[in-house]
């Protein structure tokens, strides 16, 4: 399964091979198939954009969801994105919370500012400036640069006791390593 896997990357990155998307394919299929969870994430990123297989948005939903199942999560993050879209699933915010929410929770960067995002509109969550800005602190202190951005926006809304509410929940999570979503 790891060698399947090792050899999708070969032919993905032309590693001593010719790169080949549709080999690529074939072995992360291979790993997969068997189980391997950063094999389902690789497939659901190749047939979201059409990369060695022609693109399809419910397989894509498909792939990341197997390997969101196995807690990987950048496929969490992804399905979040799916269903925020409305991509190859019926568009379901609640949905795409809880998908980042788990990902997020595993300090993904990406999931936190997505799940800033969410609480900063109120899309499938009610309204949170304070959850907003302690989310994209969380993911601007790890290195996301759209977080470093957008949390200065979120920020002007916020009264200083509310920044500090905030900067708090970001310390109890990096402590606990978890705050409920």
């Amino acid at each position: 399964m790891l060698a399947q896997y090792n050899l999708g990357n070969m032919y993905a990155h032309g590693r001593g091979v010719a790169a080949d998307a549709r080999q690529a394919f074939y072995w992360y299929r291979q790993a997969a198939s068997q189980g391997a969870a950063n094999a389902q994430f690789t497939l659901g990123v190749m047939y979201a954009n059409g990369q060695g297989v022609r693109r399809d948005e419910v397989q894509a939903v498909e792939w990341y969801r197997r390997a969101a199942a196995q807690g990987d999560a950048s496929a969490q993050n992804n399905l979040g994105v799916m269903y925020a879209t409305g991509q190859g699933v019926a568009q379901d915010d609640a949905e795409a919370v809880r998908w980042y929410g788990l990902a997020a929770e595993q300090g993904h960067a990406l999931a936190q500012y997505n799940l800033g995002g969410m609480y900063n509109s109120g899309r499938g969550v009610p309204r949170d400036s304070v959850r907003s800005y302690m989310w994209m602190l969380l993911a601007a202190d790890a290195g996301d640069a759209a977080a470093s951005a957008n949390k200065a926006i979120v920020a002007r809304r916020l009264s200083a006791r509310e920044i500090e509410d905030a900067q708090d929940l970001s310390r109890q999570w990096r402590a606990k390593g978890r705050i409920d979503v």
